[in-house]
C-alpha cells in the first residue's frame, strides 16, 4: 500500500480512538471540565502531563533545528529538561496543595486581587495563543504532505477534532485522550530512530548509536569504506560544503545560558503545563507525576539528538549533487517530489547543470514562492529573489523528522505512524492550551471577576463556548503563522518565563511580596519581552541589535530578572500582604502533619 492509504488507515484510526475516549470522558461538571474532576492516577497524569509538553516543536521541531544547528541546538534539550526537574521540584506539590483550578485562580488568590487575577489571564491568554499557533501549523505541515491536502484544510481538520474532543470533554476528555496521544507519538518517534540506527551503525540504541561508528550497507556508502564516527563524518561533509562543523558552537556564551534559562524557566511558568497538577487526588501524587512526566519526556529528548544526525546525514548524502530529472528514475527520489509539492522544500538550477547544489548559504529571501508552470527538469519553479551564493536548496526545517523515515527508505506504514505520531503531539498540546483559554474566560474573568453568582451549569457553558472560541482563533494562527513552530514556541517560552513564573515562585517562597509588586512585575515582564521578539522578530530588527548580543529566544531570562526586581522593589515599598495571606504562603510550603516554621520568609 502506498504511504497516503497507510496514513489514511492509521490517522484515522487515532482519530476514532481520541473521539471515543472523548465521548466515553465527557465532563458533566465544572470540576471534571477544569481539572478532570481532581482523581486522574498519578501514572496516567504523568503521560497526560509528558503529552501535553512534547508539542509539535518538540516532535517535529526540535530534532529539525539540531539537524541544521548542530550543537548549537542543545540550548532546547537543556531548556526544556531542566525546565522538568523546576516544575517537578518547586512548583508541582505546592500549586496542588494550594488547590485552585487555575494559574490566574492562584494569582488571584494569592495575590488577594482581581487585578493581579485579570493581569494573569492577559499573559495566559496571550502565551496560550502564541503556542498554540505552532502546534496548528505542526498539524497543516502533516496533512500536507502525507494526506496531500492543502495546508490550510489541514490545520481546519485539526481545528475540528481538537473542537470536539476539547469542548466536550474538557480536562477530563483532554487527559485521557493525551494518554493514548503519548503511546501514539513515542512509538511513532522511536520505531523510524530504532531502524535508521540499526541501519546506519547496527545499534538497536539511538541513543548509543548517534555516539557509534557508521556501518552497515547504507552506513559504508556514506563513511567510503571506513570506519569513522557518525558524528565525525558528519562534521566532515559539514566542512566539505561550507557549513560550520556539526558538533561545534558559534552562539556566543551569554546567549546560549539566556536561551537556555529562558526555556527553562519558560516550561516551568506554562499554564497548560501547571494545570496538570491539579488533576490529582492528593499532594503526593503530583510529586509521583511530575517523576512520571520526566522519565516519559527523557525517552523523546534524548533521542532527539539521535534523530537529528541520522537525517542530517541521510539528507546530504541523498541529494549532494543528485540529478533532478523529468523522467523519475533518473532522478531524485520520489520523497524529494512530493515534499516539494508542499512548498517546503525547493530546488533552484542556478548553474544549470541539472543536480541540485547543497551547500553554505541561503537560497531565499524568506521562503520560496512558485508558479503554476514547471520547470525544463519538471521542478516546480521559484519565483521570489534569490540571494547570492551556490546553495540550490531550500529546506524548512520543520520537515526533517517527518521526512527522515522516507529519506532512509523504511516502509510505508513506518512513514505513515511517523505522521500519527505528529499529530499527536500537535494535537494533545492545542488540547491542553485551549483548555487553558477557556478557563480563564469562564472561571477566572466571569466566574471569579464579573459574574461569581453564575449558576455551575451556566459556567460549564459558558467554558464549552469559550473553548470553540479558542478553537477558532487557533485555527487563524494556524492558517497565518507568525514563524517557524520553533520561532513561535520560543516566543511563548519567553512570554511564561518572564510573567508567571516569577510570579508563581514569589507567591510560593515570599510572605512579603504583595500585589502591587506582581502586578507591576507581571506586567514589565510583558511588554518588555514581547516588544523585543516582535521588533526583532517580525517588524525587521537585525542581529546587529541584539542587546549585549541576546537573542530573542533568550531574552525572556532578562524579562524574568526585570520582573523580579521591580516585583521586589514595588512589594517593598507598598503595604505588606494580609496576615491570613502570610499565614497561607507558610501553610502550602509545609508537610501535613508538620507544626512547621515560624519564621518563613
Amino acid at each position: 500500500m502506498s504511504v497516503q492509504t497507510w496514513t489514511f488507515i492509521i490517522v484515522g484510526l487515532s482519530f476514532a480512538l481520541y473521539i471515543g475516549i472523548a465521548i466515553w470522558s465527557r465532563a458533566g461538571s465544572t470540576k471534571e471540565f477544569y481539572v478532570a474532576g481532581g482523581g486522574v492516577p498519578p501514572l496516567a497524569n504523568g503521560m497526560a502531563t509528558a503529552a501535553d509538553w512534547m508539542s509539535a516543536a518538540s516532535f517535529i521541531s526540535m530534532a529539525g533545528i539540531i539537524s541544521f544547528a548542530g550543537y548549537d541546538g542543545s540550548v532546547y534539550l537543556m531548556g526544556g529538561t531542566g525546565g522538568d526537574v523546576l516544575w517537578a521540584l518547586w512548583l508541582a506539590p505546592y500549586l496542588r496543595k494550594f488547590g485552585k483550578f487555575t494559574v490566574p485562580d492562584f494569582v488571584g488568590d494569592r495575590y488577594y486581587s482581581s487585578a493581579a487575577r485579570l493581569v494573569a489571564v492577559v499573559c495566559a491568554i496571550f502565551v496560550s495563543f502564541t503556542y498554540v499557533a505552532g502546534q496548528m501549523r505542526g498539524v497543516g505541515v502533516v496533512f500536507s504532505r502525507f494526506l496531500e491536502v492543502d495546508i490550510n484544510l489541514g490545520v481546519l481538520i485539526g481545528m475540528a477534532l481538537v473542537f470536539f474532543y476539547a469542548v466536550l470533554g474538557g480536562m477530563k476528555g483532554i487527559t485521557y485522550t493525551q494518554v493514548a496521544q503519548y503511546v501514539i507519538l513515542i512509538f511513532a518517534f522511536m520505531l523510524p530512530a530504532i531502524f535508521i540506527s540499526i541501519m546506519l551503525t547496527n545499534n538497536p540504541i539511538p541513543q548509543l548509536g548517534f555516539g557509534g561508528d557508521l556501518s552497515g550497507e547504507l552506513g559504508a556508502s556514506i563513511a567510503g569504506g571506513d570506519s569513522i564516527s557518525l558524528l565525525a563524518k558528519l562534521n566532515g561533509l559539514h566542512e566539505e560544503l561550507g557549513f560550520a562543523p556539526y558538533t561545534d558552537g558559534s552562539r556566543p556564551m551569554l546567549d546560549v545560558l539566556c536561551i537556555t534559562a529562558a526555556l527553562m524557566v519558560g516550561t516551568a511558568g506554562l499554564p497548560h503545563v501547571i494545570v496538570r497538577f491539579y488533576t490529582v487526588p492528593k499532594v503526593r501524587d503530583a510529586r509521583i507525576s511530575a517523576g512520571w512526566a520526566l522519565l516519559f519526556i527523557a525517552i523523546l529528548y534524548t533521542t532527539a539528538p539521535a534523530v537529528a544526525a541520522f537525517a542530517r546525514t541521510n539528507l546530504i548524502d541523498t541529494v549532494r549533487d543528485a540529478p533532478y530529472s523529468a523522467k523519475a528514475e533518473q532522478s531524485v527520489p520520489e520523497w524529494f517530489r512530493k515534499w516539494e509539492d508542499t512548498g517546503l522544500l525547493a530546488w533552484v538550477d542556478k548553474n544549470n547543470d541539472g543536480k541540485i547544489q547543497y551547500v553554505a548559504g541561503k537560497p531565499f529571501e524568506g521562503k520560496p514562492t512558485f508558479a503554476a508552470e514547471r520547470g525544463p527538469h519538471g521542478q516546480r519553479v521559484v519565483t521570489n529573489t534569490l540571494t547570492a551564493g551556490n546553495n540550490e536548496l531550500y529546506i524548512d526545517r520543520d520537515i526533517m523528522v517527518l521526512a527522515n523515515p522516507e529519506i532512509a527508505n523504511l516502509p510505508a506504514w513506518v512513514i505513515a505512524l511517523v505522521a500519527a505520531g505528529a499529530l499527536a503531539a500537535a494535537l494533545s498540546t492545542a488540547a491542553g492550551l485551549l483548555l487553558v483559554v477557556s478557563t480563564a474566560i469562564s472561571h477566572d474573568l466571569l466566574k471569579r471577576t464579573f459574574k461569581p453568582d453564575i449558576s455551575e451549569k451556566n459556567e460549564l457553558l459558558a467554558a464549552r463556548v469559550a473553548a470553540a472560541f479558542a478553537v477558532v482563533l487557533a485555527g487563524y494562527f494556524g492558517i497565518n503563522p507568525p514563524g517557524f513552530v520553533a520561532q513561535v514556541v520560543a516566543f511563548a517560552f519567553g512570554l511564561a518565563a518572564s510573567t508567571f513564573f516569577p510570579a508563581i515562585i514569589l507567591g510560593i517562597f515570599s510572605r512579603r511580596t504583595n500585589r502591587e509588586g506582581v502586578i507591576a512585575g507581571m506586567l514589565t515582564g510583558l511588554l518588555f519581552t514581547s516588544a523585543y521578539i516582535i521588533y526583532f522578530k517580525f517588524l525587521g530588527g537585525t542581529k546587529d541589535g541584539w542587546w549585549m548580543g541576546i537573542s530573542p529566544e533568550g531574552i525572556g531570562t532578562l524579562g524574568m530578572f526585570l520582573n523580579f526586581a521591580v516585583a521586589l522593589t514595588v512589594s517593598r515599598f507598598t503595604p505588606a500582604p494580609p496576615e491570613e495571606i502570610q499565614r497561607l504562603i507558610t501553610s502550602i510550603r509545609v508537610p501535613k502533619g508538620s507544626s512547621g516554621p515560624t519564621n518563613a520568609h
